[in-house]
């Protein structure tokens, strides 16, 4: 990547970027008010499907960012929502494992939940800090009987104050060997959310930036769409582990602040500071 003052708008990436769990990783209004003074755009796109659009803006405030829009956040509710309706325009009863925003999101677009196996046309899995056997065992029992399972996100954990716990992939990989059928995922890395953030930005793939500290997720999706990708070791992932990325990320900063200030030198110098990093070598700060 030779040239971070071509870059117009960001697609950022939260659990672990900007917060983990309700502990924000650094200044964010002050971040956010740096990146609104170099004229750039930016949409949150995540794959935490246990709030919806207002709840997270609900969490914006209280972290300090009260002038967030909805039409700036995309989640994987509204991935499952999309694919959802291509099957059945309409709405259609549903399965949910996940949380109240899970919930609500697919009911409110058309996909109330029900637990009555003769009626459940698919079954939509997400995180679920609540889960339990029962609700394993009927989820195992719709998606043999034929009904589509859907996964809002692969991420085999998440980022909180006390280390990794297990996230939405845990429970996928738990249905799947109960039921030899594979999920569709319709989050990270999957186009949808990244090509819904691009729509939203405005900007061009090659002059947006795809901000996120997972390589399986946010990495891989935004190389997919043909967006330059910047990881940061504040999350998930480490500078070995980012490493072995092949391709590999054009950025590796150690935080969000850290790639606010080469976006600030580059505004400044013209980005000539930067050199293309080599296939196993990207650009690290």
């Amino acid at each position: 990547m030779q040239d971070l003052s071509h870059i117009q708008g960001l697609i950022i990436d939260l659990d672990g970027v900007l917060w983990r769990g309700d502990q924000p990783l650094g200044p964010l209004p002050e971040w956010f008010q740096r990146l609104q003074a170099l004229g750039l755009r930016w949409v949150f796109a995540t794959n935490n499907a246990t709030r919806t659009i207002d709840m997270y803006l609900e969490k914006f405030a209280r972290m300090g960012l009260t002038d967030i829009r909805p039409d700036q956040i995309v989640n994987s509710i509204l991935a499952a929502v999309y694919a959802l309706h291509q099957r059945w325009p309409q709405g259609a009863p549903v399965y949910i494992i996940g949380e109240t925003g899970l919930f609500q999101g697919l009911a409110e677009a058309g996909f109330p939940f029900t637990d009555d196996l003769e009626v459940i046309q698919a079954v939509v899995v997400g995180l679920d800090r609540q889960l339990t056997y029962d609700k394993l065992a009927l989820g195992t029992l719709a998606i043999r009987r034929g009904a589509w399972f859907i996964g809002t996100n692969p991420d085999r954990s998440f980022p909180t104050p006390e280390g990794l716990k297990p996230g939405a992939g845990a429970i996928l990989a738990a249905l799947e060997a109960a039921t030899d059928v594979a999920p569709t995922i319709v989050g990270k890395p999957e186009p949808f959310l990244f090509q819904l953030a691009l729509e939203r930005l405005g900007t061009p793939p090659e002059a947006t930036l795809v901000v996120g500290d997972r390589l399986e997720t946010d990495i891989l999706g935004g190389q997919r769409v043909g967006c330059a990708t910047a990881l940061v070791l504040s999350g998930v992932t480490s500078r070995a582990q980012a490493r072995t990325q092949n391709p590999a990320p054009d950025l590796i900063v150690e935080d969000f602040g850290a790639l606010i200030r080469l976006l600030e030198r580059a505004r400044g110098q013209g980005g000539r500071h930067i050199l293309p990093p080599g296939p196993r070598d990207p650009q690290v700060a």
